[in-house]
């Protein structure tokens, strides 16, 4: 597959890359949001149980964010393999798996130990922290199966291994379906049980991917040599992963404001409100990063190959495949948002409230296509610094400000917080795609 990133037809060869990733991401989208469809349906407490669940989303969040902070080494693989550099790979793939082990350690014991105060931080009221409290103390055990299964998967779909990664994703996400029902309802564990499953699906996930990158198929293994941590090759994996590591830890930012705002503006019901709507969010945004996923593997190693024409295929193709996705998935949003949000609860008050504030905080998304396309081509040519200005201007400089100043104005309460979101969206996603026009011709000249 190494060498077929080089010479096969672009058109084929992204949609042979990306179709696996998509379907991956899908999958994942499942993982992600079964628990709050199981949790939202729990007789007589399934309201309270989904606000408690959606405070705990910024410490996974976290979690993840140091994930895609260490498992970014695998871009800067891709080029050295563009270049016919495979030791130099092995060194990225070494290292960043030492960075994610260690990652899990620290992260999994300090939040472990603050969990409580965070959660009342992000928005967690006495009602809801029970809830909150009891599922993240079992997720925070399984800190490592989380860390490895994300972060090393990221080298199986860099190789051109896409098909390995979407198993990946897919064994934890079927098995996390299956087993929800079974220790929520069928053993009567509530919340601890849709915590207990999604622990077990990303260690059996987690096995899947040690055991694939230290077999025989990988072009890449992980060798102990390899863990040993390099000053240079740290440095070069995390200048590279800072940027998707802001845009996923500003998430926990922007879960904290929005949370804290919708108890302050709202009650309760509105914090599980929260909880759809970033669920809703992730049905467009997870599939347009698989998407991306799919074509950085083609677009770093050609650039690395320094095939610049082949590079511009998959970027124009990719760009318009994405933005016809986001504007029409948004737009099925927007015209039947009670369907989308009645698949997380069943409560008539959730559900009429659900209806136009799902229609304005979803309005930007449309663009995202643009904005994801261009953005993960800058990571894929190792433009760290440009990625890193586009992370931050979306959610630190563009949607938290906006988040405290608009329920302010006129009253508006939860509809300033609900508009922030649309206006960011806006905003980032042309100021994305206009810096990569003039940039783009800079590097390829």
């Amino acid at each position: 597959m190494e060498n077929k990133l080089g010479y096969e037809p672009i058109s084929r060869l992204l949609f042979k890359m990306a179709v696996p990733t998509v379907l991956a991401q899908l999958v994942n989208l499942l993982y992600n949001i079964i628990d709050r469809i199981y949790v939202g349906r729990i007789p007589e407490t399934g309201s309270l149980s989904l606000a408690g669940l959606g405070v705990t989303f910024p410490i996974i969040m976290l979690i993840s964010a140091f994930a895609m902070l260490a498992g970014m080494g695998a871009s800067r693989a891709a080029i050295a393999m563009g270049k016919g550099d495979n030791e130099s790979a092995e060194q990225y793939l070494g290292n960043s798996t030492a960075l994610l082990i260690i990652f899990a350690v620290l992260l999994g014991s300090i939040f472990f130990i603050a969990r409580d105060k965070l959660l009342l931080l992000f928005g967690a009221s006495e009602n809801t922290l029970p809830y909150a409290s009891s599922y993240i103390s079992i997720y925070l055990i399984g800190t490592i199966f989380v860390q490895i299964a994300l972060g090393l998967n990221m080298f199986i779909t860099n190789q051109g291994f896409t098909k390995i990664s979407m198993i990946t994703i897919c064994i934890g996400a079927v098995l996390n379906i299956i087993l929800d029902p079974v220790f929520i309802y069928a053993f009567g564990m509530g919340v601890n049980g849709a915590a207990l499953a999604t622990i077990i699906s990303q260690a059996v996930s987690a096995i899947w991917v040690i055991k694939f990158l230290t077999g025989k198929k990988t072009i890449l293994k992980i060798r102990l040599k390899n863990l040993r941590l390099r000053k240079k090759t740290v440095v070069s994996i995390i200048s590279l992963g800072i940027s998707p590591f802001i845009m996923q830890a500003t998430e926990c930012l922007i879960q904290l404001t929005f949370n804290n705002g919708m108890l302050k503006y709202g009650n309760d019901l509105y914090v599980a409100l929260m909880s759809v709507l970033f669920s809703l969010m992730q049905l467009i945004w997870l599939p347009l990063s698989g998407f991306s996923q799919g074509a950085q593997p083609i677009i770093g190693y050609n650039y690395g190959a320094k095939k610049f024409d082949r590079v511009k295929s998959a970027f124009t193709l990719q760009f318009k495949i994405s933005l016809g996705f986001s504007l029409l998935t948004t737009l099925a949003v927007i015209l039947f948002p009670k369907v989308f949000v009645g698949m997380f609860t069943n409560d008539p008050e959730l559900l009429n409230i659900g209806i136009n504030t799902t229609r304005l905080f979803l309005a930007g998304m449309t663009l995202m296509g643009a904005q994801s396309a261009c953005q993960q081509t800058f990571l894929a040519l190792g433009e760290a610094k440009i990625s890193l200005f586009l992370a931050c201007l979306r959610k630190i400089i563009l949607l938290i400000p906006l988040a405290l100043i608009l329920p302010k104005i006129n009253n508006l309460g939860v509809w300033g917080l609900l508009l922030a979101e649309a206006v960011s969206d806006v905003l980032a996603a042309s100021t994305t795609t206009i810096m990569f026009y003039f940039k783009s011709k800079k590097l390829f000249k």
